[in-house]
């Protein structure tokens, strides 16, 4: 008996469901993943609470402000409502790995098996670099922006930033320095998709380290800390992914893909 499936052969033959069972599953994950997100921000709430998340979110740029300088509000409900936004994206990033389990649950069924292969790790990949993104832009990036910023401060000005502003700012940063570490990720869909290939990629190295300086530029603020820690981050994580890439390809290929590149080696 051959071990080799039948080409003409459909994995995913006789799974077809009507359309309004796929609503009610899409309902039902929709629904876990607001209670896991619902559940997170109501532990959150209970502990460390939204006025200590806040503290700790605001403790770089406080750390680097004139001694006995605090933050102000200067909307009459933003020292409650800032504080409440930031345990709910707190929240959100939390369960997160719940959403995207959700996510996945629900297209699973629909994929073929080389392509399970391909989403699951890049779904747990592209979750872990962006976490990785906003660890390094909250633990490195901001001391060092703070620090820079303050020293040209003039000693004629008291800087007392505001709450919902500094909540902007950083929010602007996390989802730069989020995206910036996505760039693995890219390459490697790109790379399997067939839209480039790796030695092109390779070639086109120089073109990439010029855009990733003129992405930073634009979307850190203009100082040349912040700028060349998402610009270098940015250039190492795309050899990153040309090294994930040539691994990715050569795991997932479909059934006939692989039967291609092994039939010559057969008939040899």
């Amino acid at each position: 008996m051959s071990s080799f499936q039948n080409p003409d052969h459909d994995e995913l033959a006789g799974t077809e469901q009507p359309f309004v069972t796929h609503l009610m599953e899409l309902r039902d994950r929709l629904l876990r993943a607001v209670i896991a997100i619902a559940v997170c921000f109501g532990v959150l709430c209970l502990y460390p609470g939204p006025s200590q998340l806040y503290d700790w979110l605001a403790a770089p740029l406080v750390a680097n402000l004139p001694e006995g300088t605090k933050m102000i509000a200067t909307n009459v409900i933003a020292p409650f409502f800032v504080p409440i936004k930031i345990t709910m994206l707190a929240g959100f990033m939390l369960a997160l790995p719940i959403v995207l389990y959700q996510a996945w649950a629900f297209v699973a069924p629909g994929l073929y098996s080389h392509e399970k292969r391909l989403v699951m790790p890049l779904v747990v990949s592209s979750t872990l670099l962006f976490f990785g993104g906003v660890a390094f832009c909250y633990f490195f990036v901001f001391r060092k922006v703070f620090a820079f910023i303050q020293s040209f401060a003039p000693k004629s000005i008291t800087a007392a930033p505001d709450i919902e502003a500094y909540l902007g700012f950083v929010m602007n940063m996390f989802i730069a320095f989020g995206a910036a570490f996505e760039v693995p990720i890219v390459v490697v869909v790109l790379v399997r998709m067939g839209i480039v290939s790796v030695e092109k990629l390779r070639e086109w190295r120089g073109y990439f380290i010029v855009v990733a300086f003129i992405i930073a530029a634009v979307i850190t603020p203009p100082d040349i800390v912040s700028q060349l820690a998402l610009a270098i981050p940015m250039c190492l994580l795309y050899e990153v992914g040309l090294f994930a890439s040539t691994y990715f390809v050569r795991h997932t290929k479909a059934p006939d893909e692989a039967e291609q590149t092994t039939t010559p080696d057969q008939s040899s």
